[in-house]
């Protein structure tokens, strides 16, 4: 079993700053790659930014040059530093991992943490 753990949301004033952390644990083998998603109400789930084991990363054009992904391989964490906070960066922010758990090789399986409010008042 694998659990996903966010923390870092809040309250911010627009032009503000916050940092999401997101740690994996359980039965993980390897981890593949880790992300950021977010849910604003009445709107579909969408990648905010993702960081692969190699180092690649990959944002949503509404946050290039804004927000930063970055990682701790050891352990086995995930950071997602916003900064200029816009109102419209309102959401729910899930993180997700892509791992191969213990004793198992031929696959991946994607986890899901329960998502932290970010809230961005103007």
């Amino acid at each position: 079993q694998v659990q996903v753990v966010e923390s870092g949301g809040g309250l911010v004033q627009s032009g503000g700053s916050l940092r999401l952390s997101c740690a994996a644990s359980g039965s993980i083998f390897s981890i593949k790659a880790m992300g950021w998603h977010r849910q604003a109400p009445g709107k579909q789930r969408e990648l905010v930014a993702a960081t692969t084991s190699g180092g690649a990363t990959n944002y949503a054009d509404s946050v290039k040059g804004r927000f930063t992904i970055s990682r701790d391989n050891a352990k086995n964490t995930v950071y997602l530093q916003m900064n200029s906070l816009k109102p419209e960066d309102t959401a729910v922010y899930y993180c997700n991992v892509v791992v191969f758990p213990v004793g198992v090789f031929d696959r991946a399986y994607e986890y899901w943490g329960q998502g932290t409010q970010v809230t961005v008042s103007s």
